[in-house]
């Protein structure tokens, strides 16, 4: 082996482990809508979730991957620790079918059909097939159809040109002693658990040994004990992955590493006194690529059975391992370790952004109630109301923006503008009811009142709002462009009642009947409602924007109240239901 066949081994690799991490993101952002869907359907039912996990490993390719996303899945409450363990023993048997594709390529035969399954002759076929997707393709999901074909394609020609450069290693004494020394049990785990952890992939793991098997000098007796390590060391990554999340986060990671290291070593009791006193003839026969990628089905679906059943048992270990006492809960309620599942941490932002749309509609309805009624125990909920909404403006924010730049569908694109811009308007919607809470407070410390025509008009106004801020709540909760329709004549409305309440209170003013002092609180109070008014007007069309992949908030508006009779007629019902009441002279 010359300088060029490292040099080849080593672009072989490099190939072999970039199409890998292609393909497997590609996959990711393919099967989202599936892992979504397969994910809300999981139960405690134990064969649900470790069929859930098998499946969604052999969809993205990568146990690591599914482990982590786990991980991320436990620290936001999205998954429990009974459910992880479940998922967490099936994605290590689905991380095995990556074997079984690898294995294909020792296929050798004179017929066509048989040919046609060797890599070397149909990845051609997939990588022009994969290049015309991607320069060609005008969808998100057609391009990553592309990029899943290129990235098999690649990591094929990789594996192949591994297992070309080294095929000169047959002959050498010194490669052939190596796996010699591998039958020993011990150092053939240890290899394997620090490569795979180094490499951060069981599945690249196992194609470099079945790269190494195409020698014919590695035996079944070295190969096993290597595979069992490698189950170890994918542990490395969902550990990285747990530090500063929940407890639980915390014993997901603890409950896959002690599944791999407790079935290693029920397997080792079972594989030591076999190898050293019956000495079957085939472990010292040489290892196909069919042949590893059937021990390594093997090796996880028997540790699977075994410690399936003892799940529970896991769970309580885990506990103990990590328990609560000595676990300060330090995570964030959005876990970056979602981004490696976009449409899920979409999901999750979802989540939060209704809740703190909640949040500010509450917030908001309290301050009105005390302008009429002040209660100290209303204001502190207006004030923590507020601190809340600007917290989750700072979580969400930064966390979309980073989750703006993975690729995604053009519909979640979207759906990440609108959230960037609604959580803005729901943020101002509390300092608005931050604002009124104020004059409410100036109005109690200096003991001013309105006066009663100004309360009914009061009235009417803070009845609108509160009826405008429900519908923009429940149409981005429920995602309802019925109700987001509603919400901009209603808004014209509001716009109208502060028009005449301020032309009202300057002949109230001209009259003597109201003070200075009270008609600046009333004209500080009109602007806060009617803004807030505005800030509901927004979400509604961002909610109606983003149905028809458009984010063109002032051509909808203008369209909307030139064009539409819906409009026309729904500002007609508010104008007919909120009316001011008359004055008298």
């Amino acid at each position: 082996m010359d300088i060029f066949d490292i040099l080849a081994l080593a672009g072989g690799l490099s190939l072999f482990l970039f199409g890998m991490s292609v393909m497997s993101e590609a996959l990711e952002r393919r099967a989202e809508g599936s892992l979504k869907l397969l994910l809300a359907r999981l139960t405690q039912n134990k064969t649900a979730g470790f069929l859930t996990g098998l499946v969604v490993t052999a969809v993205i390719q990568s146990s690591s991957a599914a482990t982590v996303m786990v991980v991320g899945f436990v620290n936001s409450g999205v998954m429990t620790l009974k459910q992880a363990i479940n998922v967490i023993m099936g994605a290590n048997v689905g991380t095995t079918v990556t074997a079984w594709l690898l294995s294909l390529s020792g296929i050798s035969s004179d017929n066509l059909f048989v040919k046609m399954l060797k890599p070397t002759s149909f990845t051609p076929i997939l990588a022009t097939a994969g290049i015309l997707l991607f320069m060609f393709g005008k969808t998100s999901k057609k391009k990553d159809s592309g990029t899943i074909l290129l990235g098999f394609a690649t990591l094929m020609f990789g594996m192949d040109a591994m297992s070309s450069a080294v095929s000169g290693l047959a002959d050498v004494p010194a490669f052939q002693q190596m796996f010699i020394l591998f039958k020993n049990p011990v150092l053939g785990i240890i290899v394997g658990a620090v490569l795979t952890a180094v490499i951060q992939s069981s599945s690249a793991s196992v194609g470099i040994l079945q790269a190494l098997a195409s020698t014919g000098q590695v035996s079944y007796g070295a190969a096993m004990p290597i595979i069992m390590g490698q189950n170890i060391g994918t542990c490395a990554t969902a550990l990285l992955s747990s530090f500063g999340t929940t407890k639980n986060a915390r014993r997901a990671a603890v409950v896959h590493l002690s599944f791999n290291i407790l079935g290693t070593l029920i397997l080792l009791l079972v594989f030591l006194p076999v190898s050293l006193f019956v000495k079957p003839a085939f472990l010292d026969e040489s290892a196909s690529l069919f042949g590893i990628a059937l021990t390594h089905s093997a090796f996880n679906i028997l540790c699977t059975l075994i410690l399936l059943p003892t799940s529970a048992l896991l769970e309580k270990l885990a506990v103990k391992l990590v328990p609560d006492a000595e676990v300060k809960e330090t995570a964030s309620i959005l876990d970056e370790r979602l981004l490696a599942a976009p449409h899920i941490a979409l999901d999750r932002c979802y989540t939060l952004v209704r809740e703190m749309a909640e949040i500010s509609t509450t917030s908001l309805k309290n301050g009105m109630k005390l302008l009429t009624r002040y209660d100290r125990q209303t204001a502190k909920e207006v004030q923590e109301a507020e601190e809340k909404c600007d917290h989750y403006e700072d979580m969400l924010g930064t966390y979309l923006v980073k989750l703006s730049s993975y690729q995604m569908s053009d519909a979640d694109s979207g759906s990440v503008s609108m959230m960037l811009k609604v959580i803005g308007d729901l943020e101002r919607i509390s300092d608005h009811s931050i604002n009124i809470l104020k004059s409410a407070e100036e109005l109690k410390d200096k003991k001013l009142q309105f006066t009663p025509e100004a309360l009914k008009e009061l009235d009417v106004l803070c009845s609108a709002v509160s009826e405008i801020m429900t519908l923009s709540c429940s149409a981005f909760v429920q995602n309802d462009l019925e109700l987001s329709r509603n919400i901009e004549p209603l808004e014209q409305v509001i716009d109208d009642l502060k028009t005449h309440m301020r032309n009202a209170h300057v002949r109230r003013l001209k009259k003597g009947i109201c003070s200075i002092e009270t008609g600046f609180i009333w004209l500080d109070l009109l602007t806060n409602l009617e803004r807030a008014a505005d800030h509901c007007s927004n979400i509604a069309i961002c909610i109606l924007d983003a149905a028809e992949n458009s984010m063109n908030l002032h051509h909808s508006l203008s369209v909307m109240k030139k064009e539409s009779p819906y409009y026309k007629d729904q500002y007609a019902f508010y104008s007919e239901k909120y009316v001011l009441p008359k004055v008298n002279g």
